[in-house]
């Protein structure tokens, strides 16, 4: 269930943040409101994962996919252009996360 958790706060976190720039500066209501709405959900969440694991794996893990899914996002629908070496940095975010999850004893509480 935890990861379930960490799953659901960083699709918060990314759907916030992947509106951020529309809010112009918080100016406009709506997009605002949806900022401001997932990433109190996205911590809320995190805060509930924290109880059944470790706070250095959560914040990799969450910071990582984080980083990569809101790159993603804003390749695919923000039009931000993404070259090899940021394809390349984010192979490697993935992969250290990969690393941690699959290969650290600090992974397991």
């Amino acid at each position: 269930m935890p990861w379930l958790l960490l799953f659901a706060a960083i699709v918060a976190e990314v759907v916030a943040t992947s509106l951020l720039k529309s809010t112009a500066g918080f100016t406009r209501l709506e997009p605002s409101v949806v900022v401001v709405l997932a990433y109190g959900a996205a911590f809320g969440l995190l805060s509930h994962c924290l109880k059944k694991m470790p706070v250095g794996v959560v914040y990799a893990v969450w910071s990582g996919v984080g980083v990569a899914l809101i790159t993603l996002v804003a390749w695919f629908f923000l039009d931000q252009p993404l070259d090899a070496p940021a394809l390349a940095g984010l192979a490697l975010i993935v992969g250290g996360v990969v690393v941690i999850n699959v290969l650290s004893k600090a992974a397991v509480e």
